[in-house]
């Protein structure tokens, strides 16, 4: 059974920083796209980044610029830093991983639980 685990949420001033984390857990041999998504309230849920195993990136716009995504293969772990947060930035960030390999078992996609972000002074 593989999961992901997101950490590094919270509460932050409007122009302030975090990083979000999150780790793949379970016996994995391959992850070919991790990325972050976010749900603000009363939203659809929409990309915020991606990148692949190869480290070829995709930013939403609103966010280039500002964010940066990275990832460790070998940990199996992807990172969201977030610099110069705005208060629109509130939402549920997700962490999305993209054709597991795990065993002999393939996983089209596996979506993390959602750690809270909060922009507000």
């Amino acid at each position: 059974q593989v999961q992901l685990v997101e950490s590094g949420g919270g509460l932050v001033q409007p122009g302030g920083s975090l990083r979000l984390s999150c780790a793949a857990s379970g016996r994995i041999y391959s992850i070919t796209s991790m990325g972050w998504y976010r749900q603000a309230p009363d939203k659809e849920r929409e990309l915020v980044a991606t990148i692949t195993s190869g480290g070829v990136t995709n930013y939403a716009d609103s966010v280039k610029g500002r964010f940066t995504i990275s990832r460790d293969n070998g940990k199996n772990t992807v990172y969201l830093q977030m610099n110069s947060l705005k208060p629109e930035d509130t939402a549920a960030y997700y962490c999305n991983a993209d054709n597991v390999v795990s065993g002999i078992t393939r996983y089209l996609e596996i979506w993390g639980q959602g750690t809270l972000v909060t922009v507000s002074s």
